[in-house]
């Protein structure tokens, strides 16, 4: 990548780029000519201070994080890390809509506003200029599929909102294994160098382990409940039907 590329993939200016290349932030590009390339160690090392940053540390804070963590690395070893900490979880990519597109997929927003302005709250929209931003297209189609179903659009908005809890529940679970049976003997340890390569591996694998764990698990519990319900419904039914004499 060029240096305008990793910026827009980075979602910062060039001049930041630059910035955190003199700060000792950012390696430096590898050269072919008169231009510098980057790679996805550049952008894994720009969303880890990134996300730092979100977090409160300052730079000259995160400076001293990365210098005591590379000491006794290889960079590569440490970016390759970073680039599997930092990485998306989806491969999903954004799509942008008009608000006359949105209003045809959810006509209950054009009657009451408060939906759309909760839509934003939920990050499921995002406005962008005269549209919006969808960071996850296959969400938003599900809340089409579930009001075209005939469940109201604040209903599909408030398991939105419990599902995300539900999920963030269970990535907590999934980290916690991580943390303590890969991570905390790594550190205990003393993080040798040589390990690094290891635990880089067990976070790279966590991604798809926990993706197929969570839809198996899903997959069973709907088929139950489902199953239960269909039983429930029919009793009920049986039991309002008129009896004959």
């Amino acid at each position: 990548m060029t240096i305008d590329d990793l910026a827009r993939q980075a979602g910062c200016t060039t001049r930041n780029i630059r910035n955190y290349q003199t700060l000792g932030l950012l390696p430096p590009p590898s050269i072919v000519g008169r231009v510098g390339y980057y790679d996805a160690g550049h952008l894994a090392r720009l969303r880890l201070v990134d996300r730092l940053q979100g977090q409160g540390f300052s730079l000259a804070a995160i400076i001293e994080l990365l210098r005591a963590w590379e000491h006794g690395r290889s960079l590569g070893e440490v970016l390759g890390f970073e680039q599997a900490l930092t990485a998306p979880w989806s491969d999903e990519e954004a799509e942008r809509v008009s608000a006359s597109e949105l209003l045809e997929r959810f006509p209950e927003a054009g009657q009451d506003p408060a939906l759309a302005l909760r839509a934003v709250e939920l990050g499921l929209i995002e406005p962008d200029g005269d549209g919006f931003r969808v960071p996850s297209p296959s969400l938003l189609q599900a809340g089409v599929e579930l009001v075209a179903a005939g469940v109201p659009l604040d209903a599909t908005q408030d398991e939105v909102e419990a599902l995300r809890a539900d999920m963030a529940r269970v990535a907590r679970r999934f980290v916690a294994l991580f943390e303590r049976y890969v991570w905390a003997p790594f550190a205990e340890a003393g993080m040798p160098a040589e390990q690094l390569p290891e635990v880089t591996d067990a976070l790279r694998r966590l991604r798809p382990l926990a993706a197929v764990a969570v839809q198996a698990t899903l997959a069973r519990a709907m088929e139950d409940a489902t199953a239960a319900s269909t039983v429930t419904q029919a009793s009920g039914a049986a039991d309002a039907r008129p009896r004959t004499a």
